[in-house]
């Protein structure tokens, strides 16, 4: 194995001078430039828009800089698409994967690297150079297995080994962690250390503070499209990370009193959910929630919990027993069931708020009024106050801290972290008795985050029953009083937060049973 050099002494794999890049009159870059020495893990981290990823997409030849030089090796390299990237050494793992479902391994491996016009000696060569790779990186994956047979973390490692083929000394990882269980994520790990240790150089980029501190050497932040700082990651600290981040100190625990659980709110028996295709989703579900607690679902994405919040919410068709506040609720997943969850007590805050929680192109005071525009303080019959619309969501918008405070813009027009706001605000302030939220900071930044947080201990504080389904298990281990594990539709086991950890959770949440069921 070759001996990584000490970064004192490392030489440059990547520099960046001066790169700017704008979008009309988006600066998302501005004058950035960044060191990464050869053989290290660099972490780049910042929040929603920071311009983490165009800036990235440059060094790939996704976009094209308006300004500024790139240099690979200590020579100037332009970079006008991704071949010339992958020319100069450059691979790319994607946030969601860029592979060909029914394709095998090695047909995913040497699509677009074939030699020749003929595909099977192509084959026979790729297939030993796949073995020697899959040896030497610790990347065990059978080469005939067909994609969509394989879980998320084989389909990544079938991702490296693409970029390892095409010979990329340089690799960028865009939020590599977001589908993997905490298991996969350790192994993942390790194969970037083995990777750095055989002089590979990695690029992270991750909003997880927690990643950053334990696999990179060297962290660079970014705010407002500039670079505000490089340090070593041996030298700093999360608190000092997020503070760079967002420019003013943010507390990254979640501050919250033991929860005061009182009477049953929601009790669901046998739910069970078919699809389309005569897939079953959900296979037999059972859970309680009570008033003034958190009941956190984890589990990795696609294993049934959208289709549980969605028949929550109302829209969706399922089988099974439904009771809120001891009365049953339709299951037929019509408009009509949606409309009762509301006037039942139930909000929802969807997984997906540009696709399920709100109209992109209409107003925020629009956005804020839906679903509950029918309420006799906004008018009456055919006719909408559209007045007391607009002055219910600049009150919200105040309460929420919605930046910039205007309710005429667009939903659109506003950052990731403040369209959940506007949402939060809407299903929030109807002082609901039961709050489905799903994924709650997704794609938001650190200070976002914080917020949110703080408006769910909040409300479970004032004795309304939380539902929270999110991938990110420190916020599910964080936020619940009570967490559930799903796997393939199933609840696997129920624990206290105090009596568990992320290696036994992660078990779970691949299917393989624990210690028995926390007793109340």
């Amino acid at each position: 194995m070759t001996q990584r050099p000490s970064q004192g002494e490392a030489p440059l794999a990547i520099e960046l001078r001066g790169i700017s890049k704008a979008f009309g009159p988006v600066q998302a870059n501005k004058d950035i430039s960044i060191q990464v020495k050869r053989g290290t893990i660099h972490g780049i981290i910042g929040e929603n828009g920071a311009g983490k990823s165009t800036l990235m997409s440059i060094l790939y030849g996704f976009y094209k800089a308006d300004a500024g030089e790139i240099y690979i090796g200590g020579r100037p390299t332009p970079i006008p698409d991704s071949q010339a990237a992958i020319d100069a050494g450059i691979g790319m793992v994607f946030q969601h994967f860029k592979l060909v479902q029914p394709f095998t391994v090695l047909e995913n491996v040497i699509l677009g690297a074939e030699d020749g016009k003929l595909l099977k000696p192509s084959l026979a060569k790729a297939r030993k150079l796949l073995t020697d790779l899959a040896r030497e990186y610790e990347l065990d994956v059978d080469p005939d297995a067909v994609v969509e047979d394989l879980n998320v973390g084989l389909q990544q490692r079938v991702e490296i080994l693409k970029a390892l083929y095409r010979e990329a000394d340089i690799l960028i990882l865009d939020e590599p962690t977001g589908v993997l269980t905490p298991a996969e994520a350790d192994h993942l790990f390790r194969i970037l250390k083995g990777l750095r240790d055989q002089g590979k150089t990695i690029i992270l980029i991750t909003h997880k503070l927690r990643e950053i501190m334990e696999i990179t050497d060297t962290v660079s932040v970014m705010r407002r499209g500039e670079m505000t700082a490089t340090v070593k990651t041996a030298e700093t600290s999360p608190e000092q990370l997020a503070e760079l981040m967002v420019g003013r100190k943010v507390l990254l625990r979640v501050d919250k009193t033991p929860a005061q659980p009182k009477e049953t709110v929601l009790e669901v028996r046998g739910l069970r959910v078919i699809d389309d295709q005569g897939v079953e989703r959900l296979r037999g579900i059972d859970l309680d929630i009570r008033a003034g607690e958190v009941l956190g679902i984890a589990g990795v994405s696609g294993n049934g919990q959208s289709e549980l919040l969605e028949v929550l919410g109302g829209y969706r068709k399922a089988e099974g027993t439904i009771r809120m506040n001891g009365q049953e609720i339709a299951l037929t997943g019509s408009a009509s069931d949606a409309r009762m969850r509301r006037m039942q007590g139930i909000a929802h805050v969807p997984e997906d708020r540009q696709r399920e929680g709100l109209i992109m192109e209409f107003r925020a005071w629009e956005n804020v009024g839906f679903g509950y525009h029918r309420e006799e303080r906004f008018g009456s019959g055919l006719f909408m106050d559209n007045t007391a619309l607009r002055t219910d969501c600049e009150g919200k918008m105040a309460r929420f801290d919605v930046r910039p405070p205007d309710p005429n813009l667009a939903a659109k027009s506003f950052s990731g972290g403040n369209q959940q706001k506007i949402v939060l605000a809407r299903e929030i302030e109807r002082d609901p008795d039961l709050l489905l939220i799903g994924q709650p900071t997704r794609g938001v930044d650190i200070g976002a985050i914080e917020f949110i947080h703080k408006q769910v201990v909040a409300l479970r504080d004032k004795g309304k029953a939380i539902l929270l389904v999110s991938v990110e298990l420190d916020e599910i281990m964080a936020l619940s009083d009570r967490i559930a594990v799903m796997f393939d539709g199933r609840i696997m086991g129920e624990r206290l937060p105090s009596e568990t950890d992320a290696n036994e959770l992660g078990l779970l949440m691949a299917g393989m049973t624990g210690k028995p069921v926390a007793a109340e």
